[in-house]
């Protein structure tokens, strides 16, 4: 039974209160498996699998995977990039987590002995990579999975050497983040807090009763540190890093929680924690109408939806997450995970998106989307973004910038994440210096142009003003701390009216004359009216009118998505092909309303 230790969900303002060390492990459950399910719960997936269609159809694609592991050679130690080994951890898991599962649910067959190579392999690395603790974590993940759920297949000795690479290769590698006192990922309050705590966490709960001590110390870090990351949420749910690392971060809290309860019986109301059940909108509300991702930060152009949302839907009930990933499973199980099964969830599969909301703005986070319908998948959709109250990892010099869709296609775009980035161990180019990173990579304004950045980070830009009508949708996005440098008030509206038409308006007063640009990229094929004021972008047959209200002297342009003359252009940064942007350019200026027209050729 899964014990709550109250009756209400407590606020992210709560002091969360963690058990006294001693308590944590006086409810352990001694058989294996306890990670995440228990030997009864893969007995009614057994079951479920072969009486839900859904359910069944995604087995059938888990098995699949599984069977084409068993001819691949067992993973071996190397840091392709010169600094991770994540990959490797990364493939030892899906590999341990995918034939381990489908060992339980057949009860026979090549899949535990599959398993044994590629987890007795991993556990004899010289390391697992502590100086990147990321690959620890999720290395640790993998062997906690293969020794709990294969537990019973396991000789003395086997059990004794994965135990052993547990302790020493994660678990004592963890305690110096930990003690004396926490630092690094262990009080930080993104991605990596989320990742290293869970994927440690599940490793103390898999080898607890032969190493009580080390787990109960590990535990109780863990329970201390990881709602640091989750009240990052508040206070309605958002990510600050962009929709790909609230995926990664809450598929190990959410692992973590549910391993908690599973071996213990409880998770000590670490789940009660409000904005941790509503972070499931997030992705709702930061895909287009095609469900592809508004890939705004470091993040990638991906459907969305993960598996984690059946958790939160049943943990929450709340029948629009559960939903958000059943209807994504429907529509196709290529991609179907291991823990789509184990969090299993069809109470929202009839669920009506039409009683949800159409428009929402996440506060403190700063982003925002508004669209048209929720069905209709040539729908209006646009997606914004501001600034948060920190700077998080993964950010971009980007407020203000959007992403609108319309027609089934994808009209304004962002470009995504630069992986020289990642690389900085290779090359001393500055994160600003990339022009994927940079304000003028965005579809968004650039004031004064010069070799540094070109927008501020030590302060938000606030949504100050988000109202939403079933025939207008408005929001204000204040960038005056952001453009600081060169402008003494600076703000950009949006509004959709009538479901049909967007405007963006840039409001502008400065000291000073000041020099504006202003883009917005494209993949679609651009032409210009005659006079510059106007354009018709096209692709895949169909269009959008694109045109400049005011200044009435400003004309539009078509330029390539590549840097200024005076902003730094590193030779290894991506190129961008196939993409090109509008934009609007206007000198010596102290005051500036720059208004643009976007409207779909329904």
């Amino acid at each position: 039974m899964f014990v709550l230790h109250a009756s209400a969900l407590w606020a992210a303002g709560e002091k969360f209160r963690p058990p006294a060390a001693e308590e944590i492990l006086k409810t352990l459950r001694p058989a294996h498996p306890r990670l995440k399910l228990d030997a009864d719960a893969f007995a009614r997936l057994r079951k479920l699998v072969a009486s839900d269609g859904l359910a069944g159809r995604i087995y059938k694609q888990i098995k699949s995977n599984a069977r084409k592991m068993l001819t691949s050679k067992p993973s071996t130690y190397e840091i392709p990039d010169g600094r991770r080994l994540l990959s490797v951890s990364r493939r030892v898991l899906d590999r341990v987590r995918t034939l381990a599962f489908v060992h339980r649910i057949e009860g026979r067959g090549p899949y535990a002995r599959r398993a044994w190579a590629e987890l007795e392999a991993a556990a004899q690395f010289k390391d697992w990579n502590p100086k990147h603790f990321l690959d620890t974590a999720e290395m640790t993940h993998a062997l906690a999975i293969g020794y709990d759920w294969l537990y019973d297949q396991w000789t003395d000795d086997q059990r004794k050497l994965l135990r052993e690479a547990i302790v020493t290769k994660g678990l004592k590698e963890a305690l110096r983040f930990y003690q004396p006192k926490p630092r690094s990922w262990a009080k930080g309050t993104n991605n990596w807090n989320q990742v290293c705590n869970g994927g440690i966490g599940m490793g103390a709960l898999a080898i607890a009763e032969d190493e009580p001590k080390l787990a109960v110390k590990i535990l109780h870090a863990a329970i201390k540190s990881i709602p640091l990351a989750m009240r990052a949420y508040a206070p309605d749910g958002a990510g600050t890093e962009g929709v790909t690392y609230w995926s990664y971060g809450t598929r190990y809290n959410t692992a973590f929680l549910a391993s908690l309860a599973s071996a213990l019986g409880t998770d000590f109301g670490l789940s009660k924690l409000d904005v941790y059940g509503i972070s499931g909108d997030y992705h709702l509300y930061m895909s287009g109408a095609s469900r592809m991702a508004f890939n705004f930060c470091d993040c990638g152009l991906a459907r969305l939806s993960a598996p984690q949302h059946f958790w939160i839907g049943r943990r929450y009930k709340l029948a629009r997450a559960s939903w958000f990933r059943y209807a994504e499973l429907q529509r196709s199980t290529r991609k179907a995970h291991v823990n789509d099964l184990v969090w299993y969830d069809p109470s929202g599969a009839d669920f009506d998106i039409t009683t949800v909301a159409l428009d929402k703005h996440f506060r403190e986070a700063e982003i925002a989307s508004m669209r048209s319908d929720w069905k209709d998948p040539h729908a209006l959709v646009v997606g914004i973004q501001g600034s948060p109250t920190a700077h998080y990892n993964h950010r971009h010099l980007d407020a203000g910038t959007f992403i609108l869709e319309a027609l089934g296609e994808r009209w304004l775009i962002d470009l995504g994440s630069e992986r020289q980035t990642y690389m900085r161990h290779k090359h001393s180019f500055g994160r600003w210096d990339f022009y994927r990173i940079r304000a003028e990579g965005h579809n968004t304004l650039m004031i004064n142009p010069r070799k540094g950045p070109d927008q501020i980070t030590a302060k938000p830009a606030r949504i100050k003003t988000f109202e939403s009508t079933p025939r207008r949708v408005t929001a204000v996005v204040n960038l005056s701390h952001v453009y600081a440098a060169g402008a003494r008030r600076v703000e950009r509206t949006f509004a959709m009216i009538e479901r049909k038409v967007v405007t963006v308006t840039d409001t502008i007063e400065a000291d000073k004359p000041v020099e504006v640009w202003s883009f917005y990229h494209t993949r679609a094929a651009v032409k210009l009216d005659a006079d510059g004021r106007a354009a018709t972008l096209s692709q895949n047959g169909k269009q959008l009118r694109f045109e400049l209200i005011g200044p009435s002297e400003a004309k539009l342009q078509v330029l390539p998505a590549e840097p200024l003359a005076t902003s730094p252009d590193p030779d290894i940064q991506a190129k961008n092909t196939g993409v090109r942007k509008l934009a609007v350019h206007v000198r010596g200026v102290k005051k500036l309303k720059l208004t643009v027209k976007l409207t779909p050729q329904w």
